[in-house]
């Protein structure tokens, strides 16, 4: 198993700063615009992105939460092995939100379908909008676009991408990895 390095903490860094303008852009001050991270690893680049809007760009009451899919997926009940929910956390109404769904790699498109219909037991959204650091370009099912990202990436069926971010993985980094 080879791996080749993506991007770098650096690199990482000025995406995460460049998505966070492109936020800032379409939606201002983000009094209609709430961030959604999507279970589990999209939950990391939602805070940081969070984060540097609050610290870096000076947007107050940033409005994120946290959604989990599990359960919505179409493939939840084929597996070997039992799957373990994660948490679901939205603490503001999504009825006439702008809402920015965030994921940290769009693959085929089958998470961001579940994201679609977890959150209709929120409310009915004004508009969605898809954030995703990676974009395999290439991989997809379903017709699934994101509206900003961080970098699109060819990659074939036995490779797989891996995004680390330092509170768990203890480095910001992206890597292609062949099975």
């Amino acid at each position: 198993m080879s791996q080749k390095v993506l991007l770098n903490a650096k690199e990482v860094n000025i995406i995460l700063h460049r998505l966070a303008c492109q936020l800032i852009e379409k939606h201002n001050d983000f009094s209609n615009t709430v961030l959604i991270g999507l279970q589990p690893r999209g939950v990391f680049l939602a805070n940081r992105i969070a984060k540097i809007l609050e610290e870096d760009y000076n947007v107050k009451n940033i409005q994120l939460g946290q959604l989990d899919i599990t359960f919505f997926r179409d493939d939840f009940r084929r597996g070997d092995k039992p799957l373990e929910a994660n948490s679901t956390k939205i603490n503001f109404l999504v009825e006439d939100k702008n809402i920015v769904f965030v994921d940290d790699v769009l693959y085929t498109g089958r998470s961001i379908r579940a994201a679609l219909t977890a959150i209709q037991s929120f409310g009915r959204p004004n508009e969605i909008e898809l954030l995703t650091l990676i974009d395999r370009r290439f991989s997809r099912h379903l017709p699934i676009q994101p509206d900003y990202k961080g970098r699109q990436v060819d990659v074939i069926n036995n490779e797989k991408v891996k995004v680390n971010w330092k509170e768990q993985d203890l480095e910001d980094s992206v890597y292609l990895i062949e099975k």
